[in-house]
């Protein structure tokens, strides 16, 4: 953490503005009770809450999240600051700091939710039905115009800054990586793949070629054809494997 947000951090109780409103009390009221001692009467003193305790608002860290994406989408990752994303949000910057320690773990944090959350995991009862929904729900996720901007944005990052390289990794494990193997799992069950296929070369198969040609290759829109043949072709070839 550095200076400025040590100052951040240590005066939100005092803070004006949305963020301020989170903190019940002022550290001063708090710490001064707490060393007053007992009462009269000898007995013991109340536990109090840590003085400057913020009491953090939903509507507020959504408010954020939704910010940090816009700021990205907007300027990028190099050009995004904590200032920018609470402009955006409406909020403090005191608000930004109760919550993440800066721009990297705010980012890094957001990213990896995205990827957890926003892909269901189909279960169709055929592997190819399950693979074309899963093509389909990926690449509409990154035909997204925020999306489309924040990836390639966020790789060229990876390259230069080793935390957020580790970050992408375990979102995609996270996100994409976890749906294929329940999709191969309930395929091996079925009997439409064989038990002890490679796992690895089996997610390479699922996970590369779209987004290969989406994010590589920077190209969303895809041919009417693209999905069905990429769905047959790697059914195929799981099931060769």
């Amino acid at each position: 953490m550095t200076d400025a947000e040590a100052v951040e951090a240590a005066g939100a109780t005092g803070a004006a503005g949305a963020g301020a409103t989170e903190a019940p009390g002022s550290a001063g009221t708090a710490g001064s009770a707490e060393a007053a001692g007992p009462a009269g009467g000898g007995s013991a003193p109340r536990r109090r809450a840590p003085a400057g305790a913020a009491v953090l608002r939903e509507d507020v860290t959504q408010a954020i999240r939704s910010a940090v994406l816009e700021e990205l989408a907007a300027v990028g990752y190099a050009r995004t600051s904590i200032e920018g994303v609470a402009r955006r949000a409406g909020v403090g910057k005191t608000a930004v700091y109760r919550r993440w320690r800066g721009k990297l773990h705010l980012v890094l944090d957001i990213v990896s939710a995205l990827a957890v959350e926003g892909l269901p995991a189909p279960d169709t009862g055929s592997l190819e039905t399950d693979l074309r929904l899963l093509y389909e729900f990926t690449s509409r996720a990154l035909r997204h115009p925020v999306a489309s901007q924040i990836i390639p944005d966020l790789q060229a990052e990876a390259a230069r800054n080793p935390e957020i390289d580790e970050a992408l990794r375990k979102a995609v494990r996270s996100g994409q990586e976890s749906v294929a193997l329940r999709i191969l799992a309930a395929a091996v069950e079925r009997g439409e793949l064989r038990r002890g296929l490679d796992e690895d070369i089996a997610l390479d198969l699922i996970t590369g070629p779209l987004y290969w040609r989406t994010v590589i290759l920077r190209q969303p829109r895809l041919p009417k054809s693209h999905l069905p043949t990429l769905t047959r072709a790697t059914t195929a070839a799981l099931k060769s494997l």
